[in-house]
């Protein structure tokens, strides 16, 4: 971990985990899940996890306690808990210790600059680029402490990735090609029955039917 400024840090030759940074996206309660949607929209973020070294870890939390401490000192209009209930950090049960950096979609209605996303040659990725789970990355991020009065913590914002190796994408499926069965083409009948002749033209359409606009 390196600090490029007072609160910028820098997490080199790290392990990408769930990168969700091609586009905004949010947890939608009815489908349980994460899924695609619009900057504005309600919990839209662009995010990544990380995993990171147990040294890295340690003067991680290090330096979110001063932060906090430091944004709690000059705020003389609240009240802020003596240690942060939140940090941008969680112990997986291996016991191995990850990061998460998140960037909301959106600020007071406004859609915010994407991430930057870099290949090892610094050369700006595609704003579509996937990045997987497992490649090797830099993450660069800014510290914040935050307090609403019902919960206070330290967050890291997302400035940007650097990819340094990337992982070949999960495949969705054990299998691999073998001798066996194939599917017949779109254009064959796969029962053998005898191609089925043409039948007249059929005369256009009445005009009111075609007013209304094909939706695809």
């Amino acid at each position: 971990m390196k600090m490029l400024t007072p609160n910028q840090v820098l997490f080199e030759n790290v392990t990408a985990q769930y990168p969700r940074i091609n586009q905004t996206y949010r947890f939608d309660n009815m489908e349980n899940k994460t899924v695609p949607c619009r900057p504005e929209e309600d919990g839209a973020a662009y995010e990544i996890s990380f995993n990171m070294t147990n040294e890295d870890a340690t003067e991680f939390l290090k330096k979110c306690d001063e932060i906090y401490a430091e944004t709690a000192a000059a705020d003389t209009k609240r009240k802020w808990k003596p240690k942060p209930m939140y940090y941008p950090y969680k112990e997986l049960d291996d016991g191995q210790p990850q990061g998460k950096a998140k960037l909301k979609g959106a600020y007071n209605g406004e859609a915010t600059k994407p991430p930057l996303q870099k290949d090892a040659n610094k050369n700006t990725l595609p704003a579509d680029f996937r990045l997987t789970s497992g490649s090797k990355v830099n993450v660069w991020g800014q510290l914040f402490a935050y307090n609403t009065g019902a919960v206070s913590g330290v967050g890291l914002r997302l400035r940007g990735v650097q990819v340094l190796e990337l992982a070949e994408e999960a495949t969705s499926d054990p299998f691999s090609t073998t001798d066996g069965f194939t599917a017949a083409k779109q254009e064959d009948d796969p029962f053998g029955l005898p191609p089925v002749k043409p039948s007249a033209p059929q005369a256009a359409p009445a005009q009111n039917v075609l007013e209304d606009e094909i939706p695809f």
